[in-house]
């Protein structure tokens, strides 16, 4: 069967499931979607342990802690919500809002997140009263066909028509962007070349761009506390979420004792040129980033670039060589080795950041680690980005918590400076069409000509 016939009739079933589908009450959506998080949960080290042994990335401790911990915080976050029928009576301006499914979505996945990238899009996609067709990555289609199995087989049992959750068994490029071209909607979370390709199939797309996440340090913090949250940032799943500290931006005075604080977290510390070209040479391939490298330990990328390090090393700290351009190691690395500056004042520290996302991840995260609210206000005003993650490990925070407001998600928004759609994270309200009835209100004051003016004279009268 050809790229289009096979994606045809994987849509055709897919629309006969959510014309049925569309039909179900709130309470029936909410039991599917609850199963789909329960499965992941319930089986968070096995579908951890297949992840890890077919993709070969990441650790497997963490990535059972992320099956668990986003199903959980997913779930939480979704159980009241409402997304069936009407969902608002706004009687003060005389309007309801009545949610409608999208229809297909097409969701892209990535081998970085195998488990919670499937699981998360198809919560979202039912949770609308949508069907859902995953195409994974090739390296995760083992692993992605198996969870897709899972889930089919646990909403059974709340009469989920048949191909509600379809996966596209061998998937290739071909494939993906036929899928893309024939969805209702697109989710593409993975690489940019991916995710470009979903916001040109002429449907609607939510992509993500690049991560790079700055962790700034100001003076006021608690180093010991915050470096601790960094290293555990840095380090999670082998430094494979996007949303990773990637740079330890510290005050000049407080450099050293900063350092000697990472090494007691487990961090092996280069200062010197010729060890850090060594090291550089090996996470990037002509400005690319080394596939060989992501989601690796800290003993691999040491023995890939020929330097010794203690055993029991967690993450690689290299001192930058420069901001922005002028050093390689400013862009994302997907893997436990981060890099570290000294500034002199805060906008200093501003400029570094900003120079760095400059060159990648603008639009994405930055982290910063302060109890001055000022600070924390500049920076968020200053940064072209869509989150800033304040005193928690971003990488485990940026993509929501229980601990924070941000919606619990897999898919980061980076904005119109990463070339997306939105600025925020991603999650069930975007695979949802809210039709508007609109009510003559006939208790509504409308202004008189002079008070709709009267800012004018206001302004006018303060400048004179």
């Amino acid at each position: 069967m050809d790229t289009k016939s096979y994606i045809d009739e994987l849509v055709s079933k897919s629309r006969i499931a959510q014309s049925k589908y569309e039909n179900f009450t709130q309470e029936q959506v909410n039991e599917i979607v609850r199963e789909i998080a329960k499965v992941v949960y319930d089986k968070a080290e096995e579908l951890a342990k297949m992840a890890v042994e077919e993709t070969r990335m990441g650790v497997y401790e963490d990535k059972v802690a992320k099956n668990k911990g986003k199903s959980k915080v997913i779930w939480n976050n979704l159980k009241d919500k409402k997304s069936i029928g009407i969902l608002e009576e706004d009687k003060e301006n005389a309007i309801i809002k009545v949610a409608k499914p999208k229809g297909v979505i097409g969701a892209v996945t990535p081998c970085t997140n195998p488990i919670v990238t499937p699981m998360c899009n198809a919560m979202f996609a039912l949770k609308g009263g949508n069907s859902i067709i995953i195409s994974p990555h090739p390296r995760a289609k083992k692993c992605n066909k198996y969870l897709v199995d899972l889930f089919n087989e646990a909403i059974k049992k709340f009469e989920a028509p048949e191909n509600l959750i379809q996966i596209i068994e061998e998937p290739s490029i071909d494939l993906s962007l036929e899928l893309m071209k024939s969805a209702d909607v697109v989710v593409a979370t993975g690489g940019m070349g991916m995710v470009k390709s979903a916001y040109s199939s002429g449907k609607p797309a939510y992509g993500v761009g690049a991560g790079n996440v700055q962790c700034i340090i100001d003076r006021d913090i608690d180093i010991k506390e915050a470096v601790t949250k960094i290293v555990t940032g840095r380090t999670f799943d082998n430094g494979i979420i996007c949303s990773g500290e990637q740079s330890a931006i510290i005050p000049k005075e407080l450099y050293e004792r900063t350092i000697e604080e990472f090494k007691k977290n487990g961090a092996f510390y280069v200062s010197d040129e010729k060890t850090i070209e060594k090291f550089a040479k090996v996470i990037f391939i002509d400005g690319k980033i080394n596939g060989k490298i992501v989601g690796q330990s800290v003993q691999f990328i040491a023995n890939l670039a020929g330097v010794d390090v203690p055993k029991d090393t967690r993450v690689i700290v290299l001192k930058a060589r420069g901001k922005g351009f002028e050093d390689v190691l400013c862009k994302e690395k997907m893997c436990p080795v981060m890099i570290s500056f000294e500034y002199e004042n805060f906008n200093e520290a501003i400029e570094i950041a900003q120079a760095n996302l400059n060159v990648e991840g603008k639009g994405h995260s930055c982290a910063i680690h302060s109890n001055n609210k000022d600070h924390i206000k500049y920076a968020a005003t200053n940064l072209t980005v869509s989150r800033l993650v304040v005193n928690q490990p971003s990488s485990t925070s940026a993509g929501g918590s229980f601990y924070n407001g941000f919606a619990p998600t897999t898919t980061l928004g980076c904005g119109s400076w990463g070339n997306n759609s939105i600025s925020e994270n991603l999650d069930y309200k975007h695979l949802i069409n809210i039709s508007r009835i609109g009510f003559y209100n006939a208790q509504a004051n409308a202004p008189t000509d002079e008070e709709i003016w009267e800012y004018e004279k206001t302004l006018e009268k303060a400048l004179n």
